[in-house]
């Protein structure tokens, strides 16, 4: 497995943290607890590229500005207006989508041909989801623009994942302009739409853990994993998100260890060992990103503000 494959992974078990952490600041306004977790995952990026003379990487071209605040800003704000509109369990199946919508729209990029391995593993790990969130889901009439807005989070989160990887010269470290501009726009969408509540000493623990892990580090290894492994098989791990989560939150007492759970956690399993079979294909190994913004010619690199 390539090593920016592994980051993806780790992306994926930060992810599956979220849950558990989330438990300690449960008591502020999503729109709120995202804007402090991305405050901490904006200081700490930028003051890391500051700390090594690299904030010149936030100088990008707008179509990347566009790709990375519409894909983490973007995709929160579906996400958030789902579960407000429509029931949890049909919103969280929906949002769920958006591995699917990675594996085939990853067929469109130079060198990413699905095969059938790609397809089973996907099958496989959107099954187990079923499995584990599906439980008394049902299809609401009144319940349409909430689902049309889960559907929205997932289309935006592949989309934005899948475009990372035509956008691969584009150094990680912008991601933390992104997690600012993203931690400005959820701030005035919360002043706009939620009241304040003032955090006590446990929920500014659990934002801050938030900002290093599942809303900080996460992004960045995602954005490693996107641009330069393999998006197939990222998207069927990332399956495993809700069946760990799920895990996690029954070993703190917050949820129940269930024969669903444990069918949930084998589909998942073998979702990934299906779509491990296909990323070994030759076609896969062969697999290199081709990036929309291609670096300079050296001998033209200190000319160019963007790159310097």
């Amino acid at each position: 497995m390539r090593p920016a494959t592994l980051a993806g992974c780790g992306a994926i078990a930060l992810w599956s943290t979220l849950g558990l952490l989330s438990r300690t600041a449960a008591a502020l306004p999503p729109l709120q607890l995202t804007a402090m977790a991305f405050a901490v995952s904006a200081a700490l990026g930028l003051g890391l590229l500051a700390r090594r003379g690299e904030l010149a990487v936030l100088r990008q071209r707008g179509v990347v500005w566009l790709h990375g605040v519409f894909g983490l800003f973007g995709f929160h704000a579906f996400y958030f207006a789902a579960l407000a509109w429509a029931p949890p369990a049909e919103a969280n199946l929906i949002n769920y989508l958006w591995p699917l919508f990675i594996v085939l729209f990853s067929a469109a990029l130079p060198g990413m041909r699905l095969n059938r391995w790609h397809i089973a593993g996907v099958a496989c790990g959107l099954a187990g989801c079923v499995l584990l969130l599906g439980g008394g889901a049902g299809l609401r009439a009144a319940s349409v623009p909430g689902y049309l807005m889960a559907l929205g989070s997932a289309l935006t989160w592949a989309v934005y994942s899948v475009l990372a990887r035509r956008l691969a010269a584009v150094p990680t470290g912008a991601v933390a302009g992104f997690c600012t501009a993203t931690a400005i726009l959820a701030a005035a969408s919360h002043f706009a739409f939620e009241a304040t509540v003032a955090p006590d000493a446990t929920m500014l623990l659990g934002v801050l853990v938030l900002g290093i892990g599942p809303v900080g580090a996460a992004f960045f290894l995602w954005d490693l994993g996107m641009k330069r492994g393999d998006p197939r098989l990222l998207a069927t791990l990332a399956y495993a998100t809700p069946v760990i989560s799920t895990l996690l939150l029954a070993a703190g007492g917050f949820a129940e260890l269930t024969t669903a759970l444990a069918g949930a956690a084998a589909l998942v399993a073998l979702g990934g060992l299906l779509a491990a079979r296909g990323a070994l294909s030759p076609a896969a190994r062969r697999a290199a990103p081709r990036p929309i913004l291609r670096a300079p010619h050296p001998r033209r690199r200190a000319g160019r503000w963007w790159r310097r």
